[in-house]
């Protein structure tokens, strides 16, 4: 009789207790956040702590004047559903803004931005 008042307590718990639910965060990025490049990159790929949606999700490229320079192709990058990537236009010399949307797969939004410098 004391195990099974022990298995209802523990299952009652189990019950009680709210899923667990993760968010898919900027974990790197390339190029990194915050980084100087000599070669202007042909994509920016972004790498998350939890697998995304593609089709839910997207990452713009914006100049210094707020003209988008990525080319809105975003797709998944990696074989664990956890990176995307952007094609870019030619980019000249100068400062991007990556702005990010995602949705995880368990359907949480998280967003997100960092900037990288093109050297001359």
């Amino acid at each position: 009789m004391h195990m099974v008042r022990v298995f209802l307590v523990a299952l009652a718990a189990l019950l009680a207790a709210p899923p667990a639910f993760a968010h898919a965060f900027y974990e790197h990025a390339s190029p990194a956040a915050g980084s100087e490049v000599k070669a202007p990159p042909q994509a920016v790929t972004i790498t998350f702590s939890e697998a995304v949606e593609p089709h839910f999700s997207k990452i713009e490229v914006h100049d210094a004047n707020g003209a988008s320079v990525d080319q809105g192709d975003v797709h998944s990058a990696g074989n664990d559903g956890k990176g995307l990537a952007v094609g870019l236009n030619k980019l000249a010399p100068g400062k991007y803004t990556v702005i990010w949307h995602v949705t995880s797969v368990d359907t949480h939004k998280t967003e997100g931005r960092f900037d990288f410098t093109v050297v001359p």
